[in-house]
């Protein structure tokens, strides 16, 4: 006698009984929960009537290019590749900070502010900039935003002083938000029991752009200066653009949300804050996470090239390349996603982090014991964000661009606070006090996920 679950399917049925997850918006089991399916003339009226009443349900977006096979190997590597030389715009201060000290006359505070201006223009990007992904066509929004990242890395490299250097910074941190235009493409690519892993490979490639854009500004600098990389990097962002605009598909927006006012986008971005609690945990988390990571970068070159070390600017480059080991992790954690292991996972991600830290402040004087904190710690900081992702995008699949946007902006203004204090905490402390304050958010993100209720 066939059991309840195969009549369903015989019949059928749309409406399969949904079971939160830990998370809020992952299944039990690791799989996607799909909306029940209304008729499409009762949704295209509702919509029709108030289409910004609900931003949870816009019109149904047009169907995936290859839903069932998913994209083209070819174009998940290219949005790898466009992810990792976009992002890694963000830090290449990082490693450049005690240059720009020297250059400009400056504190190791006020060195600092300039990676704290680029990622709070990163989070202006992500709340005005971003959302327009669900109501613009992709590629052209994506190609114009190249565009002036270009602009604004010429006035980089070009500076006279360390204020309009700091303000170029602010507008390419605010424009380099087009990966965030990338990702949620690739999520929207990807057929639901491989978007884990879909994500996981686009964010191996954005990560390692992210770690070895350290090394790379360094070597780039020693070998020549500073201005040099800004200048390098909008030949790159230039060849980017126009290969971009040739080979991805072309994405128009949903009906309803096309019809959005800019205005009217703005507030339904904010409002997916207030509707979905998994947004609002893991967006938290991961501004624990990444508030930490930023704390360890921004201030390790300040360790490296004082006593006992004395490094020279390539040497610190070469020692950024130990952190390209943590991206290995991002298609695993996509994986770990699939399989339905966010909640452990992320937890273990938090006690690693803090682990880090210690391992860091007890191998002050030793560089393999730093080497290896720095691998351990970005390990941990991107399987929370990949993992994270994997939650936001389930929540609804309409809304994509508008979902990531809350994402990121909440973690990215964490990590610019993390850039700051650890300047500060460097400047009181030294790196003892920056590696305590440091080790303290993972711990707080814990306590939070402590809090976290699991369902049946």
């Amino acid at each position: 006698m066939p059991q309840p679950a195969d009549l369903s399917r015989q019949q059928g049925s749309a409406h399969p009984i949904p079971s939160e997850g830990p998370d809020g918006g992952i299944p039990s089991e690791g799989r996607a929960i799909e909306p029940a399916i209304e008729p499409a003339s009762r949704r295209d009226a509702e919509s029709a009537a108030d289409p910004a009443a609900d931003p949870d349900e816009p019109a149904a977006s047009p169907p995936r290019d290859g839903a069932t096979a998913g994209p083209r190997r070819s174009l998940i590597v290219l949005l790898a590749v466009s992810c990792g030389l976009t992002v890694a715009n963000l830090y290449y201060a990082q490693p450049l900070l005690s240059e720009l000290r020297h250059t400009f006359g400056i504190s190791s505070v006020t060195a600092g502010s300039l990676v704290t201006a680029t990622q709070l223009g990163y989070a202006l990007g992500l709340v005005l900039l971003v959302p327009l992904g669900d109501v613009l066509e992709k590629r052209r929004l994506a190609t114009v935003l190249l565009a002036l990242t270009v602009g604004a890395l010429i006035v980089s490299g070009l500076a006279p002083d360390f204020p309009v250097l700091a303000l170029a910074s602010l507008v390419s941190g605010t424009t380099l938000v087009v990966t965030q235009i990338l990702v949620p493409f690739a999520a929207d690519l990807a057929p639901d029991e491989t978007r884990g892993r879909v994500v996981g490979q686009v964010m191996s490639g954005l990560l390692t752009g992210i770690l070895l854009s350290r090394t790379f500004g360094s070597l780039l600098a020693g070998a020549t200066n500073w201005r040099v990389v800004y200048l390098t990097s909008a030949v790159l962002m230039t060849v980017l653009t126009l290969v971009l605009r040739t080979a991805l598909p072309r994405r128009a927006p949903a009906q309803a949300a096309a019809s959005l006012t800019y205005g009217a986008l703005l507030r339904s971005t904010a409002r997916m804050l207030k509707v979905h609690p998994a947004l609002r945990r893991r967006a938290l988390y991961q501004a624990a996470m990444f508030g930490a990571f930023s704390v360890f970068w921004t201030t390790i070159s300040f360790v490296l090239t004082a006593a006992p070390f004395h490094y020279a600017q390539w040497q610190v480059g070469l020692f950024a390349l130990a952190g390209a080991g943590g991206a290995l992790v991002a298609p695993l954690a996509g994986r770990w996603a699939d399989r339905g292991l966010v909640r452990p996972m992320t937890a273990a991600a938090f006690v690693v982090a803090a682990l880090a830290f210690g391992l860091a402040a007890a191998g002050r004087h030793h560089i393999l014991a730093l080497g290896a904190a720095a691998i351990v710690l970005d390990m941990a900081v991107q399987t929370t964000l990949v993992l994270g992702q994997q939650v936001v995008y389930q929540l609804d699949g309409r809304a994509r661009a508008r979902l990531n946007s809350a994402y990121m902006a909440t973690f990215f203004l964490g990590g610019a606070i993390g850039s700051q204090a650890g300047s500060y905490a460097y400047h009181a402390g030294g790196w003892t006090v920056a590696a305590a304050f440091g080790a303290a958010l993972p711990v707080l993100a814990l306590l939070l996920w402590a809090t976290e209720r699991r369902r049946a």
